[in-house]
């Protein structure tokens, strides 16, 4: 085995162990105050958005959102199963991604973006759907993209 090899194992396993020791000392920290995994995903947002313009504020505020209901629904207690618990997982993973699409949808203006923002929301909803079908698991709920601005043209669409 290569040194570089060796080395980029080594610096792999140190990241992970860092980021238990990080999450373990989060929850053994917070555990005993009051502070919310929502209020501490928000604080990390807040910092980092702090100096964003005024006008973006809904926007992020909708992301923080999005984040920090993804995060929270992503902590599932184990089941046992790989399978399912990867999906319990996913399944959340990929609802922040269709509210962050959804937001890019409402605010954003850049055309290209927005269609990519679209086809986000549906690969999204397919692969949950897809996961779901794996493990015989319910379908979700059809959900629909938002018309922020109806002189653009009609930009509904449902999926079920």
């Amino acid at each position: 085995m290569s040194s570089y090899f060796r080395r980029s194992i080594a610096s792999h396993v140190t990241a992970i162990a860092l980021g238990a020791v990080a999450t373990a000392t989060y929850l053994t920290v917070h555990s005993a105050s009051s502070q919310s995994l929502a209020d501490y995903i928000s604080a990390i947002c807040a910092k980092s958005f702090g100096s964003a313009p005024a006008a973006e504020a809904p926007y992020l505020a909708e992301n923080v959102s999005a984040m920090t209901k993804m995060m929270i629904d992503m902590g599932i207690r184990p089941s046992g199963d790989v399978d399912t618990d990867f999906v319990a997982m996913m399944v959340p993973h990929h609802h922040g991604a269709i509210e962050m699409a959804q937001a890019e949808l409402r605010y954003g203006h850049d055309e290209p973006l927005r269609r990519m923002a679209q086809e986000i929301i549906v690969t999204q909803l397919q692969e949950i759907t897809a996961m779901r079908l794996a493990l015989g698991q319910p379908l979700p709920p059809s959900l629909q993209s938002p018309d922020p601005d109806p002189g653009r043209g009609n930009e509904r669409f449902e999926i079920q």
